[in-house]
């Protein structure tokens, strides 16, 4: 089994998802993509992980810049929001390509806007709106994340 799901009661504890995803990512790099409707949790979860890798300042949805970029540590995290993305070739424009590279982290909201153009990713996490929080699946997408997974089950299952 390559996924690992849990409901989540509120805005703290998807923080704090977002911050073990991130341990559990340490030493990894790739795209993870996040699907879910509007208010979801999906920014919400990306700042946890930005945070939790150190990063000190203000992390905002890049909801109207499309990409925020973060330096921590010699490590580059880039949060992409895709919602007002009109065709997935404008992400050229913006030098997609160019994210994803041996020292980069790409966090990507709707990132089914961007298909065709997007890689493949390693991580992929579904949210969910339930009647109490939310229910969220991280899937291991490459072989080389189902560790990732494991280690996220460890904590979890605790």
């Amino acid at each position: 089994m390559n996924y690992w799901s849990a409901t989540i009661e509120d805005e703290k504890k998807m923080l704090q998802l977002g911050a073990d995803l991130a341990k559990c990512f340490n030493g990894h790099h790739g795209l993870i993509c996040f699907y879910g409707d509007l208010g979801a949790g999906k920014s919400t979860m990306i700042r946890g992980f930005i945070k939790a890798c150190g990063y000190q300042g203000h992390v905002k949805s890049p909801t109207y810049t499309l990409m925020e970029p973060y330096e921590v540590l010699g490590k580059t995290f880039f949060h992409l929001d895709l919602y007002r993305l009109e065709d997935p070739q404008e992400l050229e424009f913006i030098g997609i390509r160019d994210l994803f590279d041996d020292n980069a982290i790409t966090l990507v909201e709707w990132p089914e806007k961007g298909a065709g153009v997007l890689p493949e990713p390693v991580i992929k996490v579904e949210i969910e709106h339930m009647d109490s929080g939310r229910q969220v699946k991280i899937e291991a997408v490459a072989a080389s994340s189902i560790a990732i997974i494991n280690e996220l089950k460890q904590i979890y299952n605790k």
